[in-house]
């Protein structure tokens, strides 16, 4: 029994710990995620600058946004180097934005659900990148990329 308590209570530090690493969005940053077609993301260079602003698809969901790429893209690479801070523009290159996060994560779910969304959000193109997207997450030529938002930001 005592091993069982001992792993409860390293679960819920661990949740804990996770939640106080995440910080909380606008009202007007949470809107613009729900109404915008793009971000765009700007990660971490080795001297610790930021890179070039990238646009791209997104799926906003559970407080986070969370993008596929190919896993040799400049965002996947400088995750796997440890230098997971991006900052991400929402709309517009010099649209509202926030510091984030990222990381390389497996979640079959969100993956189903980023399909999903993107078959509505990108009606127009959708039917040219599904196929790459779909097996890409299954063969691993694609990567699901989640950014957490970090620090203070409530503009």
């Amino acid at each position: 029994m005592p091993r069982i308590a001992s792993l409860v209570i390293a679960l819920i530090a661990v949740s804990l710990s996770t939640l106080a690493n995440a910080a909380e969005l606008s009202a007007d940053l949470q809107k613009g995620l729900q109404e915008s077609p793009y971000v765009y993301i700007q990660s971490t260079r080795k001297g610790g600058a930021l890179g070039k602003a990238a646009e791209i698809w997104f799926l906003y969901a559970n407080g986070a946004v969370y993008v596929g790429t190919k896993p040799d893209s400049w965002r996947a690479k400088r995750i796997k180097w440890g230098r997971p801070q991006a900052r991400l523009a929402v709309g517009k290159q010099d649209g509202p934005s926030f510091k984030a996060s990222g990381a390389i994560v497996k979640e079959p779910e969100t993956e189903k659900l980023m399909l999903e969304t993107y078959a509505k959000k990108y009606p127009g193109a959708w039917s040219k990148y599904e196929t790459s997207f779909r097996d890409g997450f299954k063969d691993g030529s694609r990567v699901l990329i989640k950014y957490t938002p970090e620090g203070d930001n409530r503009q």
